[in-house]
């Protein structure tokens, strides 16, 4: 482990030391400032030549800044001659546009792929990819790791009464399907329409959610709209306790007073996205993925298989 180094950003440096405490390292001394016209000023401060260097640096808002961090930061170890250096952005943002669905959009998910290529990464570990399909974006190796676990965990320490997970799109049913096998609970779907990138209107609930505890799951949640809506409909549909298990809290604009004010009884996420102080409600929990990402950053430097890590959705 002396080869091993773990070093961060600014975008979430409490995740990238609670990775540390779980593989009893020290953290990597790193500047990462600005000077006086705003340009990101990156300085290594330890010695990297021949180190397998793990870069924690979700790209979470402020996105560009922290993108930008993740490049410069993969530039300055490249020109340190690390021996490997590998991005673990536990929230891969840009990742929203992974299709030409418009004329005259970007691919954004691709585009943001290219750039870490030429940065000079060798590898990346990311978690709950937006879109599964983006791992083949990439041109080097790609770890994805699912938070389903962590989330199972805690849900089944609540023993809730006949639960029923349910997807609020049609698009997250591999996902919910693989909650329901590992709870036990049965399965719906929200039928939605979306009206924007920003909104959607709720069609019909697939699926018996009448007297039963709901789970809602999902990889993301930015406004928070989507699961509200859903929660809003099957409440009305007679479900009883609603859960939300989110791995990516985004939460911007009036998300967390929006989550107080909803039908939603807990929400689930995770801490790929640092939670503001500010931002913190009762209803919302925040759980640690800290140990599943040391475990694999662990598994990928002594080159073991981390297949049983990510192959979660079976």
């Amino acid at each position: 482990m002396d080869k091993l180094m773990i070093v961060s950003g600014n975008a979430n440096p409490q995740l990238a030391k609670d990775i540390c405490v779980e593989l009893k390292i020290k953290l990597g001394e790193v500047l990462v400032g600005r000077f006086s016209e705003g340009e990101i000023r990156i300085k290594v401060s330890d010695n990297v030549r021949g180190k397998d260097v793990f870069v924690i640096q979700p790209t979470c808002p402020p996105v560009n800044e922290n993108l930008m961090e993740l490049l410069i930061l993969i530039d300055a170890l490249k020109r340190a001659s690390a021996h490997r250096i590998t991005a673990v952005i536990p929230y891969y943002g840009y990742a929203r546009q992974d299709r030409k669905d418009q004329p005259r959009v970007p691919i954004t998910a691709k585009l943001v792929a290219n750039l870490l290529t030429i940065a000079g990464a060798d590898r990346i570990l990311t978690m709950d990819l937006h879109a599964g399909q983006i791992q083949g974006f990439f041109d080097i190796p790609l770890d994805h790791l699912f938070a389903i676990n962590v989330f199972v965990d805690y849900i089944s320490k609540l023993k809730l009464d006949n639960l029923v997970v349910v997807s609020p799109d049609v698009g997250g049913i591999k996902t919910a399907r693989a909650y329901a096998k590992r709870l036990s609970a049965g399965l719906a779907i929200v039928d939605k329409r979306r009206i924007s990138p920003e909104k959607s209107e709720v069609m019909h609930i697939l699926g018996e959610v009448n007297g039963r505890d709901a789970l809602i799951v999902d990889d993301l949640t930015a406004t928070g709209s989507s699961l509200i809506e859903a929660a809003a409909v099957i409440k009305k549909a007679g479900a009883k306790n609603i859960y939300a298990a989110v791995t990516h809290g985004i939460l911007s604009g009036n998300a967390i007073e929006n989550v107080q004010n909803s039908e939603i009884k807990k929400l689930l996420i995770t801490d790929t996205i640092p939670l503001d102080g500010s931002k913190k409600a009762s209803r919302i929990s925040v759980l640690s993925v800290a140990s599943l990402l040391a475990d694999a950053i662990k598994r990928i430097h002594n080159e073991e298989s981390v297949s049983s890590l990510f192959d979660m959705l079976a």
